[in-house]
């Protein structure tokens, strides 16, 4: 029997980085089943609760970022990186990892830092096509880049980058339920049209707004909604929305099952997230991307163009969204040829197979 293998694997942060992370977890243990994985995350983060959901053990830092309004807060924070990097040494002592992978996110900095410098082979997964500052940090120390975009040689050495794309849910593509049979159960009409509008599991402003400016246009279109505001929004909206006589406005707070709820969808209008984006190209779903403005190089914009250029998707600034993005979303769920073309055009760009090509490369780095 081949010697038992272990890996740590760390980042997160945002959704985005943590279901790549799981991915590439879930790939590994497929190919070596008897295979230890330790995640490291950030205190506080959401990893530190959706990876033992996934049924991996997480250790967890206490880092953050800089405060890049309020220099004078970043103290505390060169503090944390500091107890970051001894406790990440101490983690990898008691593991004795044979491979460190980092996906981004504050907790891969000091994780992958250390197990570089004491001699573990790394391999680092950019999601975006715009490197984030910590990968473009440890990139010097990687063997190994995975990446989702072309051009990436702008940031990486161009003989360590391979192109496998992002990871992404796989109960997204294993979904078998039935379009019709997920839009009457929303008390919907399988006959009509459907925009799904997602802002994010926290939701997203100004999607919402887009929508509350525009009810008249809602109610007369003649196509149906399925909108997940973010549980933050929701109690809000709610009230907004009580005495409107609006069937076709199926409001949700939540979606947990996200594989049906893009079956439903003749259109899905989203942020501009890698993964999202990875699932979208996956599945071959035509998509009006609104790129969050409050992200670090406003790298969910770099990713949108990106698409955009291939006529793949469509594209409003968040400034504009309130203005235009529910009349631009109607127009074109009507229009057939263009939702036909945008479907073809983001299957294109479709990279199957990523977790396991990644999973490939880091139990060859362990063999090397």
């Amino acid at each position: 029997m081949e010697n038992e293998i272990r890996v740590i694997i760390s980042g997160g942060g945002t959704g985005g980085h943590i279901f790549p992370a799981i991915s590439i977890a879930n790939a590994i243990k497929a190919k070596r089943p008897d295979a230890k994985i330790l995640f490291v995350g950030a205190l506080g983060r959401m990893e530190m609760q959706r990876v033992p959901a996934a049924g991996y053990e997480i250790k967890g830092l206490p880092i953050s970022g800089f405060d890049r309004k309020h220099l004078l807060k970043n103290f505390s924070v060169l503090l944390k990186i500091w107890k970051s990097q001894r406790m990440a040494k101490n983690i990898i002592k008691e593991f004795r990892p044979m491979a460190a992978v980092g996906v981004g996110g504050y907790a891969s900095g000091p994780t992958l830092n250390k197990a570089a410098s004491m001699g573990i082979p790394c391999l680092i997964q950019e999601q975006n096509s715009y490197a984030g500052v910590t990968n473009k940090l440890l990139a010097k120390k990687a063997q190994k880049i995975c990446v989702a975009y072309e051009g990436m040689e702008r940031f990486f050495p161009a003989e360590k980058i391979i192109m496998t794309g992002n990871p992404v849910r796989q109960s997204l593509l294993e979904t078998s339920v039935d379009r019709n049979e997920v839009i009457s159960a929303l008390g919907l009409d399988p006959k009509k049209k459907t925009i799904l509008l997602v802002g994010g599991s926290l939701g997203a402003r100004t999607i919402n707004e887009s929508v509350m400016q525009h009810l008249d246009l809602v109610a007369s279109s003649g196509v149906q909604f399925i909108w997940q505001t973010g549980k933050y929004y929701y109690p809000t909206i709610s009230k907004q929305l009580e005495g409107k006589n609006l069937p076709m406005l199926k409001v949700l707070d939540f979606i947990s099952d996200m594989g049906a709820a893009y079956k439903a969808a003749d259109l899905v209008i989203s942020r501009a997230g890698a993964s999202s984006i990875s699932e979208f190209c996956l599945i071959g779903k035509p998509v009006i991307l609104v790129p969050s403005p409050n992200v670090a190089e406003d790298h969910q914009t770099k990713n949108a163009m990106a698409l955009v250029q291939k006529d793949a998707a469509l594209y409003v600034k968040d400034a504009d969204a309130p203005a235009q993005l529910l009349p631009m979303a109607v127009s074109t769920v009507q229009d057939t040829a263009r939702l036909d073309a945008l479907r073809t055009n983001i299957l294109k760009l479709a990279l199957p197979h990523s977790a396991d090509i990644i999973a490939d490369e880091v139990l060859k780095m362990i063999k090397q």
